[in-house]
């Protein structure tokens, strides 16, 4: 199924200069690094690839040896197969990428969904990081109707090409990027919106985040948070509208010992509008982590 193609849409992608591809657990991966310093492992959510960390990254290059992939079929990685896209199999893939890149993060920052994969890493044993950070993190079960409603429709919509297809022609023009973006609480500027038009066009990247969608149970995150050694920071957005601010206060009540740093005036994509509020939180982590 159609990918973004690097020849094409990778000319102008965010920090392409650090761009590398890379093969490890029978996939080729699309990772950036850059910087110097403790090793910071970055995450993207679903639907998402390293664009969004295209402010971001520089920042945390000042201080931090800074590694981002594109996850599992997500911008320009391939894509396993459907069952793979699980979170044990999401984490696997990942664990193997940083085997075989050779690093060891001693931070790791997580966005929505890839904040999940980290604490099942740390938990795996695959990585053990002095720090993690969820920003916005979607860790637990959705609660009610979307839960009994939204992976059920994902599977279905995973597992047929022809509804990836449509999905990708009705979202990937300008309004239905907007409307996309507007629903997460965030306000992007226009360059913003134009990489994930060139995502969500392709139906293969519309694939992949539809089945991770599909395969994912966040019971098995819920269930194993109090065995988390890792120390976990929590960074909130206030005007989160797709993982609920109240959602936090659900992790700690299951880990007592996460802290919660809350943002005021943003939404899910809060490291997409104000960079440098994000990247002074994650220096702050660092100051205590890292000592």
């Amino acid at each position: 199924m159609d990918h973004p193609k690097w020849e094409t849409d990778g000319r102008d992608w965010p920090n392409c200069e650090f761009s590398d591809f890379v093969s490890a657990g029978g996939l080729r991966w699309h990772v950036q690094r850059m910087g110097q310093g403790p090793v910071l492992l970055l995450l993207h959510g679903t639907g998402a690839a390293t664009h969004s960390w295209r402010d971001l990254a520089p920042l945390l290059a000042d201080h931090f040896t800074v590694v981002a992939p594109d996850l599992p079929g997500h911008g320009f990685t391939t894509a396993p197969p459907f069952e793979r896209m699980s979170l044990p199999g999401m984490a696997a893939a990942v664990g193997d990428l940083i085997e075989a890149l050779g690093v060891r993060p001693e931070l790791a920052l997580g966005h929505s969904a890839g904040a999940a994969i980290l604490i099942r890493l740390c938990l795996d044993g695959r990585i053990a990081p002095r720090g993690l950070i969820s920003l916005n993190g979607a860790l637990l079960p959705w609660r009610g109707l979307p839960g009994h409603v939204f992976s059920p429709a994902a599977k279905v919509m995973a597992k047929s090409e022809l509804m990836s297809r449509i999905f990708a022609w009705q979202a990937g023009n300008r309004r239905g990027v907007a409307r996309l973006v507007a629903n997460t609480g965030s306000r992007l500027e226009p360059s913003g919106h134009e990489f994930y038009r060139r995502l969500v066009r392709s139906p293969g990247h519309v694939r992949a985040a539809l089945s991770m969608m599909a395969n994912w149970d966040l019971n098995l995150i819920e269930q194993a948070l109090p065995e988390l050694q890792t120390p976990l920071y929590l960074v909130v957005a206030e005007g989160d509208q797709t993982v609920s601010p109240r959602e936090a206060r659900r992790v700690c009540e299951r880990l007592p010992s996460a802290e919660l740093t809350t943002l005021p005036g943003l939404g899910h994509l809060a490291h997409e509008e104000r960079p440098a509020d994000v990247a002074a939180i994650v220096q702050g982590v660092a100051a205590r982590a890292l000592i």
